[in-house]
């Protein structure tokens, strides 16, 4: 199986945050944006994996700025670690208020997927092959948040 650079897997999604999006104080809900990025990291993952993916996990998702109704909502993810059947994936989120000019960074956040075979079950995927130093800083640094996941994993089950 031939390996995979993590910008063919890059999946953008792009939408206007309307009123069914928001809560009543005019900010987009954080479940709403939770939902768009695991759709995005879903699709990042298929791609690179070309077979459809079930979510895992997802680390903490931690919300520095709200979005707000009108405001332009670009999330972007792309593959950033691959194991044999599992992939994570780095979910980046921007907020715009396209009057303005003002670009937001609102989130990023990390998705765990396993790719599924025909009959259901974990199937091997592509490695990810990481050409740039940011590239192999965002594997090398997802290495240890997968030793921290098995890490929890162990303990939650004791």
């Amino acid at each position: 199986m031939e390996g995979k650079r993590p910008e063919e897997s890059r999946v953008t999604l792009t939408l206007v945050m309307g009123q069914e999006h928001a809560n009543f104080l005019g900010n987009v809900h954080g479940g709403v944006i939770m939902k768009l990025c695991d759709e995005a990291g879903g699709m990042a993952a298929s791609k690179h994996a070309r077979r459809h993916v079930v979510t895992v996990t997802v680390d903490s998702m931690h919300f520095h700025n709200p979005v707000h109704i009108g405001q332009l909502l670009t999330v972007e993810a792309e593959v950033s670690w691959v194991g044999r059947t599992s992939l994570e994936t780095r979910v980046a989120v921007r907020a715009e208020n396209v009057i303005k000019g003002e670009v937001t960074h609102t989130n990023t956040a990390y998705f765990v997927y396993v790719a599924l075979g025909d009959d259901g079950r974990p199937t091997p995927v592509p490695s990810l092959l990481c050409e740039t130093e940011a590239q192999k800083l965002r594997f090398a640094r997802a290495e240890e948040r997968r030793a921290f996941r098995l890490q929890q994993s162990h303990h939650d089950k004791t």
